[in-house]
């Protein structure tokens, strides 16, 4: 009996671990923004964790550093290359949490793959209507410059060469801003696409869109931009819901509305490099979509 007793035990022991493989959590991809690596991401991959246990979350040391700053396009291949083999074996799907400028870089691989199987999108304080702003970034990269007048550098063949341009939208050139951006225009279809219909509907295959942001981030500038508000041509904030791009469902935001599957989450207090290791931000604005 007491043979079997432990046996009983062992089964119900392997039924449980069973049931939680079978239920287990979805796996995380979490895609890192300017100058950084999967090193920065320590605190948050223990919110994970401890919140879900046995989730399987990845990391790339991909484009890391210096090398956040090559093309755009180039690291939604790169990183699609390597993302894709975990969605290949994820038949439940996965979750996306894209920081800063990796949010771009996620939204390209969201719209150019069309066999995605994304469920949450968790944009953590990503430019997602562009960047407009003097930041220590800025005067880093291109100290001879201003917000004023780095168009002149980044609307050239040779300025969209660098990430920083590929979304830098400056509110008085949209002309030259539409004409030039390789990227950012396309993915908004302010700049014509002729893939923008099959773009749309592959971005669409999310199940959640979570915009994260605040106004304490002295990074993303407007600080709107990482929920789809931007300056008009008075620099004056134009919230999402009255963007043009919102309005005509360019690329499906107001068709994730009207789903239910569109939120924002600002938080105050957060500046931009805290915002992956603030457990407050983790608990309010991500763990629940990472089911």
């Amino acid at each position: 009996p007491i043979l079997h007793g432990n046996t009983v035990l062992l089964w119900s022991l392997f039924g449980a671990c069973l049931v939680a493989a079978v239920i287990g959590y979805k796996p995380v991809v979490i895609v890192h923004g300017l100058f950084d690596s999967s090193g920065a991401f320590v605190e948050l991959l223990r919110f994970i964790n401890q919140s879900h246990p046995g989730t399987n979350v990845s990391v790339f040391d991909l484009f890391d550093r210096s090398s956040s700053l090559q093309p755009l396009w180039k690291q939604v291949e790169g990183f699609k290359a390597a993302i894709y083999p975990i969605m290949q074996n994820a038949a439940n799907g996965v979750h996306f949490i894209c920081y800063s400028q990796g949010g771009l870089i996620c939204r390209g691989i969201l719209s150019t793959l069309p066999d995605h199987n994304v469920h949450s999108f968790i944009s953590l304080s990503s430019p997602q209507a562009g960047q407009y702003g003097d930041t220590n970034y800025l005067k880093y990269l291109f100290p001879q410059f201003m917000k004023f007048n780095l168009f002149h550098f980044c609307y050239t063949s040779v300025g969209q060469r660098i990430s920083i341009c590929n979304f830098w939208k400056d509110p008085h050139h949209m002309d030259m801003y539409v004409n030039s951006s390789d990227y950012l225009a396309l993915l908004n279809s302010e700049r014509t696409n002729p893939n923008s219909t099959v773009w749309k509907k592959n971005f669409l295959r999310i199940k959640k869109l979570v915009l994260i942001g605040g106004p304490d981030d002295g990074v993303i500038t407007p600080w709107q931009s990482s929920q789809f508000g931007f300056y008009d041509d008075n620099e004056t904030v134009v919230e999402i819901k009255d963007q043009d791009l919102y309005l005509r469902d360019v690329f499906g935001l107001k068709t994730l509305n009207a789903r239910g599957d569109l939120f924002l989450c600002s938080m105050a207090g957060v500046e931009h490099i805290n915002w992956h290791s603030n457990y407050t931000v983790f608990n309010t604005c991500i763990e629940k979509w990472l089911v």
